[in-house]
């Protein structure tokens, strides 16, 4: 396991109102969040960097606002009519 350390200023995390470890444990799941909007890691990836199962990190994608899906609904609607016609 790797262990990474950074040094935040006491006045952000209490802009945020949270302890050391929330913080901690928010900004991995919003990295990881965000790495898979990005189309970087998969949802399994992500939810093993956020520390969370993968149910858990569905509902964080809910959380922020991003699809569990990572294609857009007209490449469902591609994929759909390409298998239809195969």
């Amino acid at each position: 396991m790797v262990h990474i350390a950074f040094d935040i200023q006491e006045g952000a995390l209490s802009s945020v109102r949270q302890d050391p470890q929330t913080f901690a444990r928010e900004l991995r799941i919003a990295a990881a969040v965000k790495w898979y909007e990005m189309q970087r890691v998969s949802q399994g990836r992500a939810a093993e960097i956020a520390g969370l199962s993968r149910s858990e990190f569905l509902d964080a994608l809910g959380r922020y606002g991003i699809s569990p899906f990572q294609q857009t609904a007209d490449e469902l609607v591609q994929d759909a009519e390409e298998a239809n016609r195969g």
